[in-house]
């Protein structure tokens, strides 16, 4: 045991003795044979100066900054100002919008008979029926030259993201680019044949087909005429140029177009390019609420006060099938903002008077509690 002890009290002095002198060794070639340590420090050097970001005023947001202190005497007036300027505007807009007239006509119901009322679906799929009715209109007032006649639906969300991508723009835009049917398109891809249908999509399929005539009720026809005076509604220009441009192709034809077993809307002219169908241009332009309307013709004529005018519906579109479905057609002029529409005004009078009075509130404070010293001071 003695003998064992002895050798291990030897093996350990010798280890340290082997320690020292390894530490104790100068290196013998400073390029290959450099410490660890060494190495290391200087990588991690290195390393930190190539990680420092280079001073810039702009990296240490100390660039000029203008900070303004919000005195009463800097916020009132402004409040005031933009009081002065709103309100003005918000009365410029209403009394714009409130001399747009427009005369509005719920037909959904109305055109229906009275002995289908109970079931309007079998009313509006059945084409063994007579889908024609006349209504009168009065003019409440004078309505000037061009008045633009619109349709509306309610309830119709064409906002739907299925709805709204069921399209192809390439398809639309360039004739060799018919086979080209987005995935989207489905089920109004293909045909039964199997050849592509050209516009594809849910928005070009359920096209709006329902149509409008007028005619004065009140006026006597001319010599050889028989019936009221019809009244010409033009069809031309009621899309954007942008759309009859570049979106619809010049020589792109509908192809294949509501030639399945379910019909959805209207029919397209297969002799005309897809850039002169308007009707299908305004369609194709969804709207992002589920009442909207769109732009059906123009009338180049003025409508006097009192006047009658008969409109005949050809009610074919289905609005029925859906819960809370409505359709009417809407006669408007427009004015220098577009179509009546007093919100704008409103908006620009709430937000003008609820300046003034935030200004006569910051007024009445500051006479009340006056600001001391060390408030003036910051000026």
């Amino acid at each position: 045991m003695a003998y064992a002890l002895k050798q291990l009290q030897e093996r350990s002095s010798s280890l340290e003795l082997f320690l020292w002198e390894e530490t104790a060794m100068p290196p013998v070639n400073d390029d290959a044979a450099g410490s660890s340590s060494g190495r290391d420090g200087l990588t991690g050097a290195s390393m930190t100066k190539r990680n420092k970001p280079r001073y810039h005023a702009f990296t240490q947001q100390e660039l000029p900054a203008c900070k303004p202190i919000l005195a009463p005497h800097m916020v009132i007036p402004v409040l005031a100002f933009v009081g002065l300027i709103f309100i003005p505007i918000g009365l410029a807009c209403i009394v714009s919008s409130n001399k747009v007239v427009e005369v509005v006509y719920r037909y959904d119901t109305k055109c229906v008979p009275g002995n289908m009322l109970h079931n309007k679906v079998a009313y509006i799929q059945n084409a063994s029926i007579d889908k024609t009715c006349t209504r009168t209109l009065k003019i409440p007032r004078d309505m000037k030259r061009p008045i633009y006649i619109y349709y509306q639906l309610d309830k119709f969300y064409q906002n739907h993201r299925r709805y709204s991508t069921s399209r192809s723009d390439a398809q639309l835009r360039e004739p060799k680019a018919a086979g080209d049917v987005a995935e989207f398109c489905k089920p109004e891809a293909f045909a039964a044949n199997g050849r592509p249908i050209v516009p594809c999509g849910l928005i070009a399929w359920s096209l709006f087909n329902d149509t409008y005539s007028f005619a004065r009720r009140n006026r006597l026809p001319r010599d050889g005429d028989h019936g009221p005076p019809p009244l010409t509604v033009s069809k031309r220009g009621i899309s954007w140029p942008s759309e009859r441009g570049h979106l619809f192709g010049k020589n792109v034809f509908p192809r294949n177009f509501q030639n399945g077993s379910l019909v959805g809307g209207g029919q397209l002219d297969p002799r005309k390019p897809l850039s002169e169908q308007e009707d299908l241009m305004v369609w194709m332009r969804t709207a992002a609420l589920p009442r909207f309307r769109k732009l059906y013709g123009r009338m180049e004529a003025d409508l006097v006060a009192g006047e009658l005018i008969t409109v005949t519906v050809r009610n074919s579109y289905n609005s029925y099938s859906y819960a809370g479905g409505e359709k009417a057609v809407v006669l408007s002029t427009a004015g220098w903002l577009g179509g009546r529409n007093g919100f704008l005004g409103r908006a620009y009078v709430v937000v003008g008077m609820a300046c003034f009075l935030l200004a006569l509130l910051l007024t009445l404070l500051c006479l009340v509690f006056p600001m001391k010293e060390e408030h003036l001071l910051l000026r």
